[in-house]
């Protein structure tokens, strides 16, 4: 199995990057969420970053996008 994994200030940001890196969509891949996003002093966002690992599932074949 392809996978990846990818930080970024939100798990949202951090999955759709990871899609578009892999080629694929949402319905065709598994998302763990390896760290939630940490909010900084006041509310502020990207203390620290969410992080993902994006895989693809088994017999899913990645396109090329643009």
């Amino acid at each position: 199995m392809k996978s990846i994994e990818i930080e970024a200030p939100s798990r949202e940001e951090a999955i759709k990057t990871a899609l578009k890196i892999l080629g694929v969509d949402r319905k065709e891949v598994i998302v763990k969420i390896l760290r939630e996003e940490k909010r900084g002093l006041f509310g502020k966002r990207g203390a620290k970053p969410a992080k993902v690992r994006v895989i693809i599932k088994g017999n899913t074949k990645p396109t090329i996008r643009q």
